[in-house]
């Protein structure tokens, strides 16, 4: 699988108002024990205590969240998000926590072999019924951040994962997506890899959940979000054209097709202070 890596990613790609968001919340990235980074990016912990409910957005990744949460009183539960195709919007009041794990693309196939990632795709499912041997409680529970994090690679050491050469592919793959902006067509991709289109297709649905233009759409999204959050953006100085083109679009309506399709506004209303 792909290497460790220094640390988890310190980027905001996805978040929508990441600013707004961490003046809220108190947001945090763990890395995993080491045996299980070569299956996931991160874990996630989010902790609140709110005066006035607040409505989170996130665009997200071609990846596999395992979450555990407890709102209030109410009952911590764990699920299973297979990879979200549209915004997620989630709603936080009063007090609350969730720690999740948030797996390479790939990365999650090891652990539930039986089925293809598209499986899971758009669904949450309770974890018990995908991954059994968890009660969320010994998660949730712990106030101790370092606990938290124990407590979740306890859970998915004991689960014991198979490494597969294919999803050592893909997940490598899909990290020369997200990073080399020259990789544009999936019949490119494909020529690449050395297989046909419909071959690259079905590897994507089994090891990563979507296809491999839906992965290169939504990556372009990513840093384009990321660069409507920027000083140049509330400046109005930022080259939307150029944008649009450095990230391969044909146009800068397409870019802006897109952009209000996934996060719901056109990038110059997101980017207005």
């Amino acid at each position: 699988m792909a290497g460790p890596g220094p640390g988890p990613r310190r980027d905001t790609q996805g978040i929508v108002d990441s600013r707004e968001l961490f003046a809220r919340v108190r947001f945090r990235r763990r890395q995993p024990a080491p045996a299980l980074r070569p299956y996931l990016e991160h874990y996630w912990l989010i902790d609140w205590d709110l005066t006035e409910p607040y409505v989170s957005h996130v665009v997200p990744h071609p990846s596999v969240n395992v979450v555990f949460q407890r709102h209030g009183d109410e009952p911590a539960w764990g699920e299973v998000a297979g990879v979200g195709l549209g915004l997620f919007t989630q709603k936080l009041a009063g007090r609350g926590r969730v720690c999740g794990a948030t797996f390479r693309p790939g990365g999650f196939r090891p652990f539930a072999p039986r089925r293809p990632v598209s499986h899971w795709t758009g669904r949450r499912v309770p974890v018990a019924e995908v991954l059994p041997g968890v009660d969320p409680d010994t998660v949730i529970e712990h106030e101790a951040e370092d606990a938290r994090v124990a407590a979740l690679d306890a859970f998915l050491l004991d689960l014991d994962p198979r490494p597969d050469p294919q999803a050592l592919r893909m997940t490598a793959l899909v990290e020369r997506v997200r990073t080399d902006r020259s990789i544009r067509r999936v019949a490119e991709m494909a020529a690449a890899e050395g297989v046909s289109a419909r071959s690259l297709q079905r590897l994507f649905a089994a090891y990563v959940g979507v296809g491999p233009k839906w992965v290169i759409l939504r990556y372009r999204i990513h840093e384009a979000l990321e660069r409507a959050e920027s000083g140049e953006a509330e400046a109005g100085t930022l080259d939307w054209s150029a944008l649009a083109a450095d990230l391969g679009y044909s146009d800068q309506a397409h870019l802006v097709r897109d952009f209000t399709a996934t996060v719901g506004v056109p990038p110059t209303a997101y980017a207005r202070p």
